[in-house]
């Protein structure tokens, strides 16, 4: 017998295809992983196949939500573009798996899930407009306005990661140059860290040494950790990110007016170290500024799970 109450979310990783039991409260009762293959496509198809039908084993559902990150449509079926999948762009994966597993599925952004996890179980409990916005190796960004995701016109609303803050920026990825993601995101910390490691190679033994010595050997985490542990060059790397951050804060509170806004995503860890300078420069780039109520900052609350659970309660919706 079918049971209406939980629902399966299957979060998709560059590594991993991790799948999911989870209850009305949030609550993750289960878990089973594939590994994400290389291959992408149809292998990819069958690999969450295999989880979904995993899950149904011992928990019998109805709803079964799959959690991305790149481009959705709005019907929830087919992804429209994908930044690190190969062979996926334009797919119908909830119609795929129907054939492979026979049960319905629904596709949501990565974004658009965790931001719903954090507005239902977490750090943006019962508030009906929530931004979230994720800073990791890029920006993603989710909108909940009045209680419902943002997905616009196509599926494709709340990018917030490209939308440009400096006109004849640097260059993105995406191929025009400025975007938000290029000046506030994990990959801008690394290069702030690395600028201001060779401008000053003296001072940087102690942030070099938490990697192999090199500015190459570093990644994200020994940037926050140095900066946790008092280093000024990772902290102050960590303070121009979150300058960004909070200006381009300012800009969405604007154009959402929400009551939070929730930081996830790796960076997060330096708790603080970043949300306090973004906190600052929100007030200070924000218009009318002292004319209206801002938004809090906050840290997300339910890290990597958020997700799969988002994913999950958006089957149910």
């Amino acid at each position: 017998m079918l049971n209406s109450e939980l629902a399966i979310g299957i979060d998709i990783g560059g590594t991993k295809v991790l799948g999911g039991v989870v209850d009305q409260s949030g609550n993750i009762l289960r878990t089973f992983r594939e590994d994400t293959p290389k291959s992408g496509g149809h292998q990819l198809n069958q690999s969450i196949a295999e989880v979904i039908l995993e899950l149904l084993t011992t928990h019998k559902v109805e709803h079964v939500g799959i959690s991305a990150a790149g481009l959705v449509s709005s019907d929830r079926a087919t992804m429209l573009g994908t930044p690190n999948i190969k062979d996926w762009d334009g797919v119908n994966i909830a119609s795929a798996l129907f054939e492979l597993c026979g049960i319905k599925t629904v596709v949501e952004n990565d974004a658009n899930c965790a931001a719903w996890a954090e507005r239902v179980y977490g750090a943006g409990k019962g508030l009906e407009n929530v931004i979230m916005v994720t800073v990791g190796t890029g920006i993603g960004g989710a909108a909940i306005v009045n209680g419902q995701p943002l997905r616009g016109a196509n599926g494709t609303g709340a990018e917030f990661g490209h939308m440009r803050v400096v006109p004849n920026g640097e260059l993105c990825g995406c191929g025009i140059s400025g975007c938000f993601e290029r000046y506030a995101s994990g990959s801008a910390l690394m290069r702030r860290a690395r600028e201001a490691i060779a401008s000053n190679p003296t001072g940087a033994k102690e942030i070099l040494a938490r990697g192999n010595g090199t500015i190459e050997g570093l990644i994200g985490s020994h940037i926050t950790d140095a900066a946790r542990d008092g280093d000024q060059i990772a902290i102050g790397a960590l303070a121009t990110i979150g300058d960004w951050l909070g200006a381009g804060i300012a800009t969405l509170s604007m154009l959402f007016d929400p009551s939070i806004v929730v930081i996830g995503g790796g960076v997060v860890g330096a708790g603080e170290l970043l949300l306090e300078p973004a906190r600052k420069a929100m007030m200070r780039e924000m218009p009318f500024v002292g004319k209206h109520p801002v938004p809090e900052i906050v840290a997300a609350k339910l890290g990597n799970g958020a997700g799969l659970v988002g994913a999950a309660d958006l089957a149910r919706n």
